[in-house]
């Protein structure tokens, strides 16, 4: 899993107006819970980039006024309007603690539907895994050399070692259907076979 150091410093004000103060500074209010105490503090927003702007999982090993804690982000809320962060969620976490986290999903190999001409429909680009956190994937892989058209691959087909997915078994992660043009081909083709009987 990949992972990334942060320093953060402890916020003696926890109101609005320092909030404003903060974010004018560049700085990010943020909050680290899942230990005995939540603890209140800034990180910068540069900083950030990397850990927010990527499909992946990003343990941040978070350096606050010198006591170093390993965590992820929970939740980040953004501003409705600019688009930039405005507060931090980070979850502290242990070795023996499980955690549910969204994880990416990676498509590997070639669909034979697809060279036929069917069109790739991905419904899930994350699944939520519970899991030890040094037994979290970095992605979730679905192979797609089965997938002919009409045919899905569900989340039961997932399997991972010593995590546990918790979405509905039955959902569709991704399924090759039948395109316009495959299906207009199909209906030439049969047109023609008839065409040819007579």
């Amino acid at each position: 899993m990949k992972s990334i150091a942060i320093s953060g410093s402890v916020r003696q004000n926890v109101g609005k107006r320092d909030a404003k103060e903060l974010r004018y500074q560049g700085n990010i209010p943020a909050v680290l819970y899942g230990g005995q105490d939540q603890t209140h503090l800034s990180v910068s927003a540069a900083d950030l980039k990397p850990v927010l702007y990527t499909p992946d999982v990003v343990f941040v090993e978070l350096n606050i006024d010198g006591k170093k804690t390993r965590a992820i982000v929970q939740e980040a809320q953004f501003h409705p309007l600019t688009d930039l962060v405005t507060h931090i969620d980070f979850l502290e976490l242990f070795d023996d603690k499980e955690v549910a986290v969204n994880i990416p999903v990676k498509l590997t190999g070639t669909s034979p539907g697809v060279k036929m001409g069917g069109k790739l429909v991905q419904k899930l680009r994350n699944l939520r895994v519970k899991a030890l956190p040094n037994n979290l994937p970095q992605v979730i892989e679905v192979p797609m050399e089965s997938l002919e058209v009409g045919k899905s691959f569900r989340v039961a087909q997932a399997a991972l070692t010593d995590a546990k997915i918790l979405n509905n078994s039955d959902d569709t992660i991704v399924s090759v259907i039948m395109s316009r043009a495959l299906r207009q081909a199909e209906q030439e083709a049969a047109k023609a076979t008839k065409g040819g009987k007579k």
